[in-house]
């Protein structure tokens, strides 16, 4: 069994505000010795936004490559190691699975192994469904905007369209194109023949394909016809 520590400022300097390095491991330390545990090796994340995932950041990845079933890592606050409850969630379950404890000092203690772990891993498990829900909204709440603005919001470029800026310009040529397609429907041809006749025009399409178009293009032939 091997005791890690872990610490982490998103700042280089952080001295004065109750988070610095030296508090953070003081912390550990007295942690360590009330549980007759000794700490061999303190992976310390100087100036690291707690944004960024615990197993991407330069200490975190170090010390997850140290780990093996039965280790100890103790850290003294759960927002010192994960940006969020969902990350936390993910972390805590993958540690478990590997065998190794964490003990977080602002939640008493293992969080892992004893009888709080059920009670963290349900708050946490709640938090995290919030945050997946606001992260839905959010999301839904940009491409609404970014759909009113005619932004593109990617994958493939609809045809009568090119993309200017950041946003769908109508293509005069490819409307033109578009219109005629929607006048040879209207005739009653066939995809296929509605293909030929574009492609005599200079214009190639698939039957099958392009000219079925993006949903956009869909809606777009519809209004027209």
């Amino acid at each position: 069994m091997t005791v890690y520590a872990y610490t982490r400022v998103s700042t280089i300097a952080q001295p004065d505000d109750g988070e610095s390095l030296d508090v953070q491991r003081r912390q550990i330390d007295g942690y360590a010795m009330q549980h007759d545990l000794a700490v061999e090796t303190h992976f310390v994340e100087r100036g690291v936004s707690g944004s960024l995932p615990l197993a991407e950041r330069p200490q975190g990845k170090l010390l997850f490559a140290a780990l093996k079933p039965g280790d100890i890592v103790i850290t003294p606050k759960l927002d010192r190691m994960f940006r969020s409850a969902l990350n936390a969630l993910d972390v805590l379950a993958q540690l478990k699975a590997g065998g190794v404890s964490l003990h977080m000092i602002d939640l008493g203690g293992d969080v892992t192994g004893n009888g709080i772990s059920k009670l963290v891993f349900t708050i946490l498990s709640a938090v995290a469904e919030a945050e997946r829900d606001r992260t839905r909204e959010r999301i839904a709440q940009v491409k609404a905007d970014q759909r009113e603005r005619s932004r593109f919001l990617g994958g493939t470029r609809p045809f009568g369209y090119q993309i200017a800026d950041g946003e769908l310009v109508e293509d005069a040529g490819e409307q033109k194109a578009i219109a005629r397609m929607c006048e040879l429907r209207g005739h009653g041809l066939s995809l296929r023949a509605i293909a030929e006749a574009l492609a005599d025009d200079g214009i190639a399409l698939s039957h099958v394909g392009r000219e079925e178009g993006s949903g956009a293009q869909r809606r777009q032939r519809k209004e027209r016809a």
